[in-house]
């Protein structure tokens, strides 16, 4: 009678190590699974083949029938491409194509992210009939991207918490492998968006002068440093008589220009490309400086219009016989000239409106003749509303107190021009990028004689 009492506990003990094996089985079965999905997660180059293993991997998870992997644009549209279900399921095919039905209309319609979800389970569970299902969604930036579906059997599935864990770790994975996706499509269209910049910046620089004219009995310096790549700052030096070579031209008459198109970055380039063609051709029509901006903006009245912006702009022309500078001003700053026998700054202005604000504008034209040793300083508002590490602008008045101490020191114009700068960087701050572009045009009258009429000088 000892055999069958002894028997029993040992058959006990065969099913519970049995039982232990195969838990300890599926366990590592399913790490194995889901170390799978990681490491193709980490690895993977193309997103669409790495979502096929999404519905593939949670139905071996839980033992299930199959799953269907429904995917959104960041816009909320159904992501069409990105349709998944595990290839098993007999059902899957019209499933997915029930889905792909769905118009964009119907999503966008619904509102919020629970009724996008709501619509999305009704149009599943009608196509799976009473088969058990489990949903969850997709969640990536906080934002739901999707859902994901584990069908089981007719007969039913047991679907406990760890099951339950295990389908959403592989939403999980699936919502990182979305923004990751994202991300490096951002990433691509910021480095495009780059590139065009860098391209846009040089084509830029190519526009405004690389150098310096030589004009006789004056010392030129300018600079441009844009807030961005590409800005809408522009500054000019053109020949009134372009035909004129050598020290015929050097003693020619000269336009002298400086202007800022509202706002910043590529737009504001575009639009300052566009005006310097513009301002080139009328320059060669030899009129007074009121005329050229007159007649520049009835030009720029229909491409500024279309694109909401206006322009500020100084231009005068300078004649070294008699240092007679005649200038029209619409609405930009007043460029600063240092008059160095009386050792005291003014403002050069007159009356007139932004281009392209009012068709008819006019324009008023000023004159004056500059002394030896005088300097005119021409820039743009990025100069005087550069904002300081306290909040405050560097204005007007701290501008004309720099060019004063610049002027005193009796240095040429790329240094009183340098010395404007550095001053400007340390109101700034170290390191602290500039608000708005920001360019200034130094020119010094030099101590010379006067020079003949250009129509007394030999060919």
């Amino acid at each position: 009678m000892e055999r069958p009492s002894a028997t029993r506990p040992l058959t006990a003990i065969a099913s519970l190590r049995q039982l232990l094996d195969s838990l300890s089985r599926e366990q590592h079965r399913n790490q194995e699974l889901l170390s799978s999905l990681g490491f193709a997660l980490r690895s993977f180059t193309n997103l669409g083949r790495f979502l096929e293993l999404v519905p593939l991997v949670a139905s071996r998870l839980v033992e299930a029938e199959g799953a269907v992997l429904v995917t959104l644009h960041p816009d909320g549209r159904l992501w069409r491409e990105q349709l998944h279900a595990n290839p098993a399921d007999p059902a899957a095919a019209e499933l997915l194509r029930q889905l792909a039905s769905l118009s964009d209309e119907q999503l966008l319609q619904a509102s919020g992210e629970e009724a996008v979800a709501q619509l999305l389970d009704r149009v599943v569970r009608r196509q799976l009939a009473e088969r058990p299902l489990f949903a969850t969604s997709v969640v990536a930036r906080s934002r739901v991207r999707g859902r994901l579906y584990v069908v089981g059997p007719r007969s039913g599935l047991s679907w406990s918490d760890t099951h339950r864990r295990h389908v959403q770790l592989v939403a999980d994975l699936a919502g990182v492998a979305i923004e990751s996706e994202q991300l490096l499509q951002e990433a691509r269209r910021h480095e495009r968006v780059e590139r065009q910049l860098s391209t846009g910046a040089e084509i830029q620089s190519q526009l405004l002068p690389d150098h310096c004219p030589v004009i006789e009995g004056v010392d030129l310096a300018a600079r441009c440093r844009p807030a961005f790549q590409v800005g809408g700052d522009y500054y000019d030096f053109i020949p009134t008589r372009p035909q004129l070579l050598g020290r015929r031209r050097e003693q020619g008459r000269w336009a002298l220009v400086i202007g800022d198109v509202m706002g910043k970055g590529v737009p504001a380039g575009l639009l300052m490309s566009l005006l310097r063609g513009m301002l080139r051709a009328e320059v060669l029509s030899g009129l007074p400086p009121d005329r050229i901006l007159h007649d520049l903006n009835q030009l720029a009245q229909e491409d500024l219009a279309q694109s909401h912006r206006f322009v500020t702009l100084f231009y005068s022309d300078y004649d070294p016989r008699t240092r007679l500078l005649r200038y029209a001003n619409a609405a930009h700053n007043p460029p600063l000239i240092w008059r160095r026998l009386r050792n005291a700054v003014e403002r050069l202005d007159a009356p007139g409106l932004l281009i392209g604000l009012q068709p008819e504008a006019q324009y008023g034209c000023e004159q004056i003749v500059l002394d030896p040793g005088d300097v005119l300083l021409c820039y743009t508002d990025g100069v005087t509303e550069a904002s300081g590490l306290n909040g405050e602008r560097f204005d007007e008045q701290r501008l004309l107190q720099a060019l004063q101490a610049a002027c005193r020191s009796g240095v040429g114009a790329q240094a009183i021009l340098d010395q404007l700068f550095a001053r400007l960087d340390r109101f700034v701050g170290p390191d602290r990028p500039l608000d708005d572009d920001a360019s200034m045009v130094v020119l010094q009258v030099r101590d010379e004689v006067m020079l003949p009429p250009l129509s007394r000088l030999p060919s």
